[in-house]
């Protein structure tokens, strides 16, 4: 959808920190439904096609969309090529902060790094990022009464807007990476329609059930976490297995 919104994008100052108003404007509203907004951002319509691992979350928030556009418009000015400046764009939105550090940490624990052949599992995001695609079940930002949507309210399955985005174009770019790839879901929404998918042979991707959601916003995380540790390292080591085999 780059070229349709490109026009708004250059006429974005570069000049000084982008706004609500700049970004949660009419220019880049895609579709609406009721309470439901969806805007675009220009971060995830980078897809790493030769990904090994894929992170999965519910929809891009404000700060994700706001650091995509600030990071395309800075690079934009820099005159790098327009697939260059996806793939940055990518990097640089995806995951930051607290979050990803509390990420880490989990993945650490139950041995992703070993699998992979790494010596931490911070590499992923760093020098091994070729191995690593994030994306998320709703791949622009979503907006529910203004706030970032959270999956609740209303349900992905209640809404035809959203249940189009994630029932049929997630399907679509999961198919796109390799069937070996593993599939990591951030949070019980995420997990929950992923595993329909998987029943309905629509996605054929290993994936880490019940691995909880690492925002420090989920206060019962390292409960949930610890309660499924052991499982969740017996998966990636059998993913581990049969990805040697392949």
């Amino acid at each position: 959808m780059l070229d349709q919104y490109l026009p708004y994008i250059e006429q974005l100052p570069d000049s000084r920190e982008l706004r609500r108003d700049d970004l949660i404007h009419p220019d880049f509203l895609i579709e609406k439904e009721n309470n439901l907004e969806i805007y675009y951002a220009p971060h995830n319509e980078y897809i790493n096609d030769q990904a090994e691992i894929v992170i999965v979350g519910i929809t891009p928030g404000w700060t994700q969309m706001k650091k995509a556009f600030e990071t395309f418009v800075a690079l934009k000015a820099a005159n790098l090529s327009v697939g260059r400046i996806l793939e940055v764009t990518k990097k640089e939105a995806s995951f930051s902060g607290t979050m990803r550090l509390n990420l880490i940490h989990m993945l650490d624990e139950i041995k992703l790094h070993d699998a992979l052949g790494l010596p931490g599992t911070a590499c992923i995001f760093e020098n091994s990022r070729p191995i690593l695609h994030t994306t998320s079940m709703i791949k622009y930002p979503v907006f529910y009464k203004g706030k970032n949507y959270t999956g609740h309210q209303p349900k992905i399955k209640n809404s035809p807007l959203l249940s189009k985005y994630a029932y049929d174009g997630f399907a679509d770019e999961i198919n796109s990476l390799p069937p070996s790839s593993l599939l990591i879901p951030l949070g019980k929404t995420v997990d929950a329609i992923i595993d329909e998918l998987k029943q309905e042979g629509r996605i054929n991707q290993v994936c880490l059930k019940d691995f909880p959601h690492p925002s420090g916003a989920n206060g019962h995380r390292m409960k949930e976490f610890n309660k499924q540790k052991n499982t969740l390292t017996e998966m990636v080591d059998s993913w581990k297995q049969n990805r040697s085999e392949m």
